[in-house]
C-alpha cells in the first residue's frame, strides 16, 4: 500500500546519518558502488543535462586522492605536518571515497541547475547506502575545489566538485538521531 511504501522511505530517511565510523578494510563491492552511482542519475535534472560524473577511489587510489589534497595545501603555504599528515591520509578512514562531480552546463543558470540536480543525486546516493547497510558521509571544503584534486578527477574547467562521499560498513552501533525541527509551511490557496 501507498502508506506502507511511505513508511519505508521515511525510515530509511530517518535512518541515514553521517557517520565516518567504518572498518576502512572491509570492501564496497563494485556493484554496489554502481548501483548507488546509477540511483544519483534518478535525481531531477533539468532539460535531462546528465550533469554527474563520479570518480571512484578504492585501495591505493584512496592514496593518491589524499597525495593530491596534500600537495594542494603545500601549494597554498600550509607547513603545519599535523595539517599536511590529515590531508594525506584522511582518505583511508574509509574502504571507498566517491568524488561526484557537475558538468559546467552552457550558462550560469543552466550550472546552478546542474549542481542542483547533482545534489539531489548525492541524496538518493546516500540514502541508497543505508537502505544497503553502509555508513556514509558527505565532505565538501578545500579538497573539491583544490586544482590538484580537479585534475586527478578529470574536471573540465568549469565543473564542479559538489562532494565527495565516504562509504564503509560500519564499526559499531547506531549514531545518536539528530534533532530535528518541524517543517515550517506556509500555504497560499488564494
Amino acid at each position: 500500500t501507498t502508506t506502507t511504501t511511505l513508511e519505508a522511505v521515511e525510515a530509511v530517511v530517518k535512518a541515514r546519518r553521517s557517520n565516518l565510523r567504518v572498518d576502512p578494510e572491509r570492501e564496497v563491492p563494485a556493484d554496489l558502488v554502481q548501483r548507488l552511482c546509477a540511483l544519483a542519475t534518478w535525481a531531477p535534472n533539468h532539460k535531462r543535462t546528465e550533469p554527474w560524473r563520479f570518480v571512484a577511489f578504492a585501495g591505493a587510489g584512496r592514496a593518491r586522492l589524499g597525495a593530491a589534497f596534500e600537495a594542494s595545501q603545500r601549494a597554498e603555504g600550509v607547513t603545519d605536518e599535523a595539517k599536511l599528515t590529515k590531508a594525506r591520509s584522511k582518505y583511508g578512514r574509509a574502504p571507498v571515497v566517491l568524488a561526484v562531480v557537475s558538468a559546467e552546463g552552457d550558462s550560469p543558470t543552466r550550472r546552478d541547475e546542474n549542481r542542483d540536480a547533482v545534489s539531489a543525486g548525492i541524496q538518493n546516493l546516500l540514502l541508497g547506502a543505508t537502505a544497503a547497510g553502509l555508513a556514509t558521509l558527505w565532505s565538501t571544503g578545500g579538497a573539491t575545489v583544490a586544482d590538484e584534486v580537479r585534475a586527478l578527477c578529470g574536471c573540465a574547467p568549469g565543473d564542479q566538485i559538489v562532494g565527495l562521499v565516504y562509504l564503509g560498513w560500519p564499526l559499531d552501533g547506531d549514531v545518536a538521531v539528530p534533532v530535528r525541527a518541524a517543517a515550517t509551511i506556509t500555504t497560499i490557496d488564494a
